[in-house]
């Protein structure tokens, strides 16, 4: 017989297999559109009788995935007006109280952002005790444009959205609302650092785990207006919230196309400010001095969230994801370069010697990649649980290192190849990341440190502090490495 859950809204009939419930597509706030368009998430008509929750609800309108990403992510949904929507997997209905791990997918704040993937299937937590919940949330204009009228962060406030509903009825589906861990992979880990240092999520979640992804990609409130001004352009209308609104979905999305090409073609920092133009990210959460008052890694420095657990990891070979699938790591010159280790600020001799020192006899387009890697992803991590161990002595850092098989190895351990490892879903969708033949072992030990955290905020390897620095590297066989990446903190020592 199909499981029936009552929520604050009305109840929900969910399915399941294998002892496993799941209940898909749940509303955690009312649709946002029409008078709630590019408004703070309203709350949940309350319905009567049951509602299926069978099939995984709609994602938030989007831009489609640019190259290489599009090979990769599988999804089982698309976009549609009842989009603020969350997925449980639960083993134990009614009063089990078992620990909650909330997944806040990626997509680098315009596109993704949402849990309907076979990637994020939660049924393996909900098999080892846990009550494993993924979420959907607005992006790109819908979910962050800025206008200075108040209104700000609405993707990041649909974060928030869904915690408080999580908070209010997770226990019926057997978790306890005491016990919440947020975990989150790129955007989603951004996420999850921004969500570590604002008032808003106070008693919301006691964990948190950030995987590539850490708490300095935000905007200031001069870029997002800048941004918001050239989509108005685009469109022709005022920058204004009502204006913008007004346009209907299908020509905002087609303005951000045109605005991602612009900032492809022509990544001026004096057209797009500095955040965009490094970035490459046009829709990023900013700092409104409300909803985030201050730069997340300077709030966690000075002791936000130093109540909080948390595990922070980067992938060793993260930027290769985005360089060596469509074939750019071979067309970058050396004066390319030159040129992008000048614009993250570094010394340009020094920083090259270093790092072809590091990496003997790689190409210009490989040390970029490294490059890259260290500048989006590692030191930003570094800096997190830097920041966060200072106030805190709970703490853990984990490198993933295992290498793809795919394209001829040159994938190494990329952006994102975790991800099924830590849900233990290798047998769910595409080969292409990761090859016909994964480790399970490596599954195995990932997966079951993620559910000894979310349980009792214990890894199984030394916790992260700034004399050892300890931190776990990942692969077919796993230890622990004392602080590892050296050399690159040095390096960047003041930078970033």
């Amino acid at each position: 017989m199909n499981p029936v859950v009552k929520t604050r809204y009305g109840e929900v009939r969910g399915s399941v297999a294998d002892g496993v419930n799941t209940f898909k597509g749940i509303p955690y706030a009312a649709p946002p559109f029409g008078a709630n368009r590019l408004r703070t998430p309203r709350p949940v008509v309350p319905w009567s009788g049951v509602r299926d929750a069978l099939t995984y609800g709609p994602k938030s309108p989007q831009v489609p995935y640019p190259p290489p990403i599009d090979l990769f992510i599988p999804e089982l949904t698309k976009p549609g007006k009842d989009c603020l929507n969350l997925n449980i997997w639960t083993a134990a209905l009614g009063s089990a109280r078992q620990p909650v791990m909330v997944w806040i997918p990626g997509g680098m704040f315009e596109f993704h952002a949402t849990g309907a993937s076979p990637w994020y299937d939660g049924s393996r937590f909900a098999r080892d005790g846990i009550v494993c919940v993924s979420i959907n949330y607005r992006v790109g204009a819908e979910g962050f444009l800025y206008l200075g009228d108040g209104i700000a962060n609405l993707g990041l406030l649909d974060q928030v959205a869904a915690l408080e509903w999580v908070r209010e009825n997770i226990a019926a589906f057997g978790g306890d609302p005491g016990n919440v861990t947020i975990f989150g992979e790129s955007a989603g880990a951004i996420s999850v650092g921004t969500l570590l240092s604002i008032p808003r999520t106070e008693g919301l979640f006691r964990r948190a785990i950030a995987q590539s992804g850490a708490a300095h990609q935000v905007m200031s409130t001069t870029a997002a207006q800048r941004v918001a001004q050239h989509l108005a352009e685009k469109l022709g209308v005022a920058s204004t919230r009502e204006a913008i609104a007004a346009v209907p979905v299908d020509r905002v999305l087609q303005a951000q196309a045109k605005l991602d090409a612009d900032l492809a073609a022509c990544p001026d920092p004096e057209r797009w400010g500095s955040e965009v133009a490094l970035s490459m990210m046009l829709w990023q959460p900013v700092i409104d001095g409300n909803v985030i008052p201050a730069r997340p890694i300077d709030a966690i420095a000075a002791g936000v969230a130093g109540n909080i657990d948390l595990m922070v990891g980067t992938n060793t070979d993260e930027h290769r994801m985005f360089l060596v699938p469509g074939g750019a790591i071979d067309q970058i010159t050396a004066e390319a370069l030159v040129g992008a280790v000048a614009a993250y600020g570094l010394p340009v001799e020094a920083t090259l010697a270093a790092y072809r020192a590091a990496h003997r006899g790689a190409s210009a387009g490989d040390l970029l990649a490294a490059i890259q890697t260290d500048w989006y992803w590692r030191i930003p991590a570094m800096r997190l649980a830097d920041a966060h161990a200072k106030r805190s002595g709970s703490n853990y850092m984990y490198e993933f290192a295992w290498r793809s098989p795919q394209f001829d190895g040159l994938l190494g351990a990329c952006h994102a190849l975790e991800i099924p490892f830590v849900f233990d879903t290798l047998g769910n969708g595409t080969e292409l990341l990761w090859g016909t033949d994964p480790p399970q072992q490596l599954a195995d030990t990932m997966h079951a440190a993620w559910v000894a955290f979310a349980t009792n905020g214990e890894c199984g390897w030394p916790k992260y502090d700034l004399g050892r620095r300890a931190t776990l590297r990942f692969d077919i066989t796993s230890e622990v490495v004392d602080d590892p990446r050296f050399a690159e903190r040095a390096l960047w020592e003041g930078v970033r």
